[in-house]
């Protein structure tokens, strides 16, 4: 049995959420208790709770202990054979969080999964974006031979959610390993502005124009698609992604939401602002994206390796526990003022 403590490292959701992906992906029981000891409120939440049952879902794992609030869970697994599954958060909850859950183990089932996420976030607080999602996390896992779609029926945002996704993942029967030394030059700068019911405020061309002028000011030129989206008429909101190409296939993405009483010129330049962060920096994945990789790193034969401008406690916590649990080893050391991550063997 897979024995983890969720206070250790970060003591956040991201412990819970690996531990379960990777007891389902290896057969193996789980026991992880002192869940989300380091948050204000710790233990399951909504959302955590909605991930920790799909999961079961899809590997028609045993459970005890999958209760809201609850702070130590028992999960059962066994084998993961795809299909068609549905969840509901029920909340605002970020729908990216919990496909950051179950996208691992939908990668190791024996049949093509399509799973239908509704009443959540797409877009909210403390989460990746759901286009980052689709234009920068899941862009680079094909380029490891993870091949899933996504797609947005209904964005949702805080407070009322009500947002709904559909993902279809293909069996993978073996991760490439993934080598990104060399940030090399920049071949293009995209993004994407979504506002939702705000077409009249002209919220998403605002929230693009600041974007653009904010990186034209800086040498760069922007291409942003303008969405003005009617798929949620009970939550208005907003969101805008960006990301950066380079030649070497490295992409790095930045993502910004809308609020009551943020102006959308803000929004716009917040995104930017992150995005020439890490441009400034020239590593090969961006803050966010180098603790998501971790367990597909850590699952892939051979060796990987990237570069990132910070250790985050996410990473941190993600290393440590893909390293306890499969038995992998990774080599963190600093050039030319970045962080080189490096899976070993």
């Amino acid at each position: 049995m897979i024995e983890i403590d969720g206070s250790q490292k970060s003591g956040s959701g991201t412990i819970l959420r690996l531990s379960v992906a990777l007891a389902a992906i290896l057969e193996r029981r789980l026991h992880i208790y002192n869940i989300r000891q380091n948050r204000p409120q710790p233990g399951l939440r909504p959302q955590h709770l909605e991930a920790v049952l799909t999961a079961a879902k899809l590997c028609n794992a045993e459970l005890e202990g999958a209760r809201l609030n609850s702070r130590e869970l028992w999960f059962r697994p066994k084998e993961v054979k795809g299909g068609k599954f549905q969840a509901e958060i029920g909340t605002a909850g970020s729908i990216p969080m919990l496909l950051m859950t179950v996208l691992p183990i939908c990668a190791f089932a024996k049949d093509t999964v399509h799973l239908r996420v509704s009443k959540g976030g797409t877009d909210v607080s403390h989460s990746p974006t759901i286009n980052y999602m689709r234009y920068v996390f899941l862009s680079t896992l094909k380029r490891m031979g993870l091949n899933a779609a996504l797609t947005v029926h209904r964005y949702g945002y805080y407070p009322k959610g009500m947002g709904e996704v559909t993902i279809t993942v293909e069996p993978c029967k073996f991760l490439q390993p993934l080598g990104l030394e060399n940030f090399d030059k920049i071949k293009a700068i995209k993004g994407v502005s979504v506002c939702t019911f705000l077409a009249e405020r002209k919220v998403a061309e605002r929230q693009a124009k600041a974007a653009s002028g904010y990186l034209r000011e800086r040498g760069y030129t922007a291409d942003i698609q303008i969405v003005n989206d009617q798929s949620n008429p009970l939550q208005k909101g907003s969101s805008l992604v960006l990301w950066a190409e380079t030649d070497t296939g490295a992409i790095l993405g930045a993502d910004a939401i809308g609020e009551l009483r943020k102006a959308s010129e803000t929004v716009g330049e917040e995104a930017a602002e992150k995005l020439c962060a890490e441009i400034s920096a020239k590593p090969t994945v961006d803050v966010h994206l180098a603790d998501m990789l971790i367990p597909y790193v850590a699952l892939a034969k051979g060796s990987s390796v990237y570069l990132t401008r910070t250790i985050s406690d996410h990473l941190e916590a993600n290393m440590w526990l893909a390293e306890k649990v499969l038995n992998v080893r990774f080599n963190v050391e600093k050039v030319d003022g970045l962080y080189k991550i490096e899976k070993v063997g």
